[in-house]
């Protein structure tokens, strides 16, 4: 029977596992993560979003190094787009059927769960979510021609919350309809019973909860809360707001810890 990891939001190569970084054990290292000193490649590892290896126009060399580093360990990678992603890259793979359910195959054992899916891994079910709106993005998101100038002056002066669209912001990072639709079909053949949930961002509920309804609910987030009103899951994970915290009806929120589910 495979074992079953997830965690949170990786950012990128950095945080990964290459090297340490500013004295930072990385994630996936050996000594950060031991587990996998018995695994092999039927054991997965998800990551809820945010995944950051898939990020430049085309493939860098510290992208490349990343990836395949992560094809090499022991384990699968699979992993859902949060909003940091290049996603008109991760639109670029061909679609698979994997498990049960659409994927892009980064790497052989490097895997994009895509949105409104249900696979079947063993005898667990997992639905994926992913996608969520950028909220470091105050200032706007400016393009990356007409407001060159501009975008040099912000960056120098480090003061500004704003993307560049088509460099680091897409608009693919929040949902489509057909996506959503596809998540409400999947859910139906599943009797709207699966064992786990993996999203970016939360529920409306789990949201007000954690922000003490300071922030109001995106329609990401309600599509996720009336999904949450009729499903039955045992746990339901997400990540994207960079904390680990157990919060009202099995919802978990995760960052930094690597958890066994299976």
């Amino acid at each position: 029977m495979s074992q079953m990891y997830v965690t949170g939001d990786t950012h990128g190569p950095t945080k990964i596992g290459m090297f340490s970084v500013d004295g930072v054990i990385p994630r996936f290292s050996t000594k950060n993560f031991p587990e996998q000193n018995e695994m092999d490649k039927t054991d997965i590892v998800f990551i809820l979003g945010d995944f950051g290896c898939v990020w430049q126009a085309q493939e860098s060399n510290e992208e490349k190094y990343a990836l395949d580093w992560l094809d090499k360990k022991p384990f699968t990678t699979c992993f859902i787009d949060g909003n940091h992603e290049n996603h008109a890259r991760l639109n670029s793979y061909p679609v698979e059927e994997w498990n049960g359910g659409k994927v892009h195959k980064i790497r052989p054992s490097v895997i994009h769960l895509m949105r409104g899916q249900a696979f079947h891994m063993d005898d667990v079910r997992i639905f994926t979510f992913g996608g969520a709106r950028s909220h470091d993005i105050s200032d706007g998101i400016l393009d990356p021609v007409k407001d060159a100038k501009k975008i040099r002056q912000w960056q120098k002066s480090g003061m500004k919350y704003f993307r560049v669209n088509g460099v680091s912001w897409w608009p693919e990072e929040m949902p489509s309809q057909d996506e959503m639709d596809e998540g409400i079909q999947s859910l139906e053949k599943e009797n709207w019973k699966v064992d786990f949930v993996m999203t970016h961002d939360g529920t409306s509920s789990v949201k007000a909860f954690v922000s003490h309804g300071a922030v109001k609910p995106d329609e990401l987030n309600v599509y996720l809360e009336e999904i949450k009103q009729k499903l039955y899951y045992k746990k339901w994970f997400f990540g994207h707001l960079h904390e680990n915290r157990n919060l009202p009806d099995n919802q978990i929120l995760l960052y930094e810890q690597i958890i066994r589910i299976h």
